[in-house]
């Protein structure tokens, strides 16, 4: 099989797995404890919990606190359902966020969505007509997840602060593959989209931002914002991935640019779906017209890619980010996104290159 599906989630590290393993030991072992616990194999795990927590938050702003979470979801819900004031995001922008609308909108606090230029970039025309003294949050993702596109992340804090309102930024797709650099106030990201294990992820709270009311109850882990048991597998697996990635942040830049450049030859007849210039070059969102993307998948079993985001696949809508740059839903669903990274070779890309030419040849196209 050839996987090119990095967006969905990516390979586990081998760091990462072999960190894990010490957390996850049996009846006969010392490596089973609570990490909340006072006693010696409890304070062994809280030690690693806080190892991790140091390894997460090298590859964030300097100052700011990391608390862990059951994903990125979780930790935007977090901020987005606990930030007073008003909420500016944009058209392109995951689930996780849009998805926020009804639960802010109850709360009596309006909910914008902005337009995306033709692009995928985020319109800052628009965001400076949209603020107001009301808002309170502007959210906005560093990498989208579909097509790649980097937005301007600099000149959105900008705005935002000279309205009085916090940015939230979701990393996820720039975590552990580019410097996340942001003058953020929060920033989420995941644990799965940088070769660590699912079920984990954090939150980042700026020095100067406070920290966001709780969306559950409990024991009061994680500074009181979120409650529940750390699991130090877990936790131990994400450091080890963070780490992974910071040693070797710039090697893994270049092989992507590579992997670019022969993708972009070997699929030189397609059309690409938004910037190629403002873009992390790991994700290639690519079209050709009349293209039937369900045979196309099913005639290319051994390659793992995708026709939109796995978070909402199976929907049977055409993308909303594809929508949102002015594709038609035709052209919406004649595209596919291939997505690489670390572990994947020249040859992977070439070899998935001539199966798809010889099914789309297939088609007629």
């Amino acid at each position: 099989m050839i996987y090119l599906d990095y967006q969905a989630t990516t390979p586990l590290a081998r760091e990462a797995r072999e960190a894990m393993l010490r957390w996850l030991g049996g009846p006969d072992s010392d490596t089973f404890g609570n990490p909340h616990s006072p006693h010696r194999m409890g304070r062994m795990a809280a030690a690693a919990v806080e190892t991790a927590r140091e390894r997460v938050g090298a590859l964030l702003p300097e100052g700011g606190t990391v608390i862990f979470t059951s994903g990125a979801t979780e930790a935007i819900n977090t901020v987005l359902q606990a930030a007073p004031g008003d909420v500016i995001t944009f058209a392109t922008e995951h689930a996780a966020v849009l998805d926020c609308q009804r639960a802010v909108e109850a709360q009596g606090r309006r909910f914008t969505i902005l337009p995306v230029l033709p692009d995928g970039r985020a319109d800052l025309d628009a965001l400076h007509a949209a603020i107001t003294p009301q808002t309170g949050l502007v959210a906005v993702m560093a990498i989208n997840n579909e097509i790649g596109v980097r937005n301007p992340l600099t000149p959105v804090v900008d705005i935002a602060r000279q309205a009085g309102a916090r940015v939230l930024v979701d990393a996820v797709q720039a975590y552990g593959k580019v410097p996340v650099e942001v003058a953020a106030d929060y920033i989420a990201i995941s644990a799965h989209k940088c070769h660590g294990p699912k079920g984990i992820g954090a939150l980042w709270t700026g020095p100067d931002a406070p920290l966001p009311a709780p969306l559950m109850f409990g024991g009061g882990q994680e500074a009181g914002v979120r409650s529940g048991t750390l699991s130090p597998a877990l936790c131990a697996g994400f450091g080890a991935a963070a780490q992974a990635a910071q040693e070797g942040l710039s090697e893994q830049m270049l092989h992507v640019e590579t992997l670019w450049s022969i993708a972009r030859d070997a699929f030189a007849g397609w059309e690409l779906n938004g910037s190629a210039v403002d873009r992390w070059h790991g994700n290639l969102n690519i079209r050709k017209a009349g293209l039937d993307v369900a045979r196309l998948m099913s005639d290319c079993r051994t390659i793992m890619f995708s026709a939109g985001s796995a978070c909402a696949s199976g929907s049977g809508r055409p993308s909303h980010v594809l929508r949102a740059i002015g594709l038609t839903d035709a052209e919406a669903k004649s595209s596919i996104r291939l997505g690489f990274g670390r572990y994947t070779t020249p040859d992977d890309i070439e070899s998935a290159a001539a199966m798809v030419a010889a099914a789309v040849k297939e088609q007629g196209l």
